[in-house]
C-alpha cells in the first residue's frame, strides 16, 4: 500500500491550503507542529485549521504524545471527503483504483479491453467504470470528485493533449480530460502510463530514492523518469519515451511511427510475438511468451534475452548520461528472468564503472497497481492543489 502523499511545500505554507500540504504530508500532524513548521500563532493556526475541518479537509483522530500539558489532538486528511478513481489504460489491459481522500486504496478492478476501438466507445467505459466503482465502494456521503488516467501514448505536457500515439486509431489530438469530465462531471488529470507507473513506484517504495528510472516493457516499451523526488516530464513530456530511439545492430524492423528499428519495434512484446509467429509458433501474446520461456522452450527465451538486450543497450546511454539511483523494470517483460538478465548484462557492459557504481536494477515493486497509484497521486494533487484550496475556504 502507498504511504500518504508527500506533495512539494507550498509557496504559502501558512495559508489554509499551505496548512493542508503540511497535513497531507505529514510533516505536521497538530496545531502546533502547524504553528512550528509556518511561524504562525497558535490563534492563526487554530482558525485555519477550524476552517479546513469545516469545509470538510481535516478531521481530528485522536491525540498524540505530549511533550509536557495537555496532549495534542492529532490532524489528519478527512478521507471521506469524497472518492478519486486511478485509471491505467493499456493496448489490450485496464486497471481501475478506488482511492480516499488519504491516497489509501479502496478496491481495484482489472478488466481486458481493446483500446483500438477508439475514444467514442472506450472513454464513456471508462467513465461508466469510475462511476460503479465508486457507486458500489462508497461510504455516507460519500462521491466520485476527481479521475487520474494514463494512457498509452505520448502525452503533451502540460496541455494533456495525445500526439500521434501508435496502434491508438483515433485518439490523436483528443484532450482526454475535457471529454472524460464531459462524461463524468469531475475534474480529470491525464498523463503518459508509464510516467503514472514511475509515480506509482515511487510512492510504493516510500520515495526512497530521489533519482530513478522506471521502465514499462510490455507489449510496448516507454519509460518514465523520477528526477530530485518529482516526476519529470521534460519539455514537452517527453521525458523518458525511449520507444523510438533507433538501436544499433538490431533489425531495420517497421516501425509505427514510420522509421526503422526503433526500440518498440525490436524488442517490445508485440515484436517478440510476431517473430515467434514467424517462426511457426503458436503464440498470441506477450503472456504467452512468458509461459513459453517458463517451459523452457528455446527459441522464446532467446528473444526475451535479445530483448532484454537491446532495452539494456539504449538505457546504458541514460545511465551514462542522466546517472540514476535507481532503474526499475516494470511491464509483462520484467517477469521474465532472461528479460530481465539482458537489461543488466548490456547496461554493466556498456556503461562507466563509475556510472553503475551502487547503481540499482530492479523489478517492479508496484507491479499492476502502479499505474493507478500515480494516477490517483496526480489527481489529488489538483483537487488539493494549495492556493486552490486556500480560495475555497476563505471566499
Amino acid at each position: 500500500m502507498p504511504k500518504p502523499a508527500t506533495p512539494a511545500p507550498s509557496s504559502t505554507a501558512g495559508s489554509a491550503g499551505g496548512i493542508l500540504t503540511l497535513v497531507r504530508s505529514g510533516r505536521a500532524t497538530s496545531r502546533a507542529e502547524v504553528a512550528r513548521a509556518t511561524g504562525l500563532s497558535p490563534t492563526t493556526v487554530a482558525l485555519r485549521v477550524e476552517l479546513l475541518i469545516d469545509a470538510g479537509y481535516l478531521r481530528e483522530a485522536g491525540s498524540g504524545d505530549s511533550h509536557g500539558g495537555r496532549r495534542p489532538r492529532q490532524l489528519e486528511v478527512d478521507p471521506s471527503g469524497g472518492l478519486i478513481v486511478g485509471v491505467d489504460l493499456g493496448a489490450r489491459h485496464a486497471s481501475f483504483g478506488l482511492f480516499d481522500m488519504r491516497a489509501q486504496l479502496v478496491a481495484e478492478h482489472h478488466v481486458d479491453f481493446d483500446i483500438a476501438e477508439g475514444p467514442d466507445v472506450i472513454l464513456p467505459w471508462v467513465a461508466a467504470q469510475a462511476q460503479n466503482l465508486a457507486t458500489h465502494h462508497a461510504e455516507a456521503g460519500q462521491k466520485l470528485i476527481g479521475i487520474g488516467i494514463g494512457l498509452p501514448g505520448p502525452v503533451r505536457h502540460p496541455t494533456g493533449l495525445l500526439i500521434s500515439p501508435s496502434r491508438m486509431p483515433g485518439w490523436d489530438g483528443l484532450d482526454v480530460s475535457v471529454e472524460l469530465s464531459k462524461l463524468t462531471g469531475v475534474p480529470t488529470v491525464v498523463d503518459n502510463d508509464a510516467n503514472l507507473m514511475a509515480l506509482g513506484e515511487h510512492i510504493v517504495r516510500g520515495e526512497d530514492v530521489d533519482d530513478f528510472v522506471f521502465i514499462k516493457a510490455g507489449s510496448s516499451i516507454g519509460g518514465g523518469v523520477i528526477v530530485g523526488g518529482e516526476l519529470h516530464h521534460g519539455h514537452h513530456g517527453m521525458a523518458g519515451d525511449i520507444s523510438h530511439v533507433t538501436v544499433h545492430g538490431a533489425p531495420a524492423t517497421p516501425c509505427s511511427c514510420g522509421r526503422n528499428g526503433c526500440l518498440d519495434a525490436v524488442a517490445g512484446g508485440a515484436a517478440i510475438v510476431a517473430n515467434l509467429q514467424a517462426a511457426s509458433v503458436d503464440v498470441a501474446d506477450t503472456p504467452q511468451v512468458l509461459e513459453l520461456a517458463r517451459n523452457g522452450h528455446p527459441l522464446a527465451t532467446q528473444m526475451l534475452r535479445e530483448a532484454g538486450i537491446r532495452t539494456g543497450t539504449v538505457l546504458a546511454t541514460v545511465v551514462n548520461f542522466s546517472n540514476p539511483q535507481r532503474i526499475v523494470l516494470g511491464g509483462t517483460l520484467s517477469e521474465a528472468g532472461a528479460f530481465v538478465g539482458g537489461v543488466k548484462s548490456a547496461i554493466y557492459t556498456e556503461c562507466l564503472p563509475l556510472a553503475t557504481d551502487g547503481l540499482e536494477i530492479d523489478v517492479s515493486q508496484a507491479k499492476e497497481r502502479g499505474g493507478i497509484i500515480g494516477a490517483a497521486r496526480v489527481v489529488l494533487d489538483r483537487i488539493l492543489d494549495a492556493d486552490s484550496v486556500t480560495v475555497k475556504v476563505t471566499s
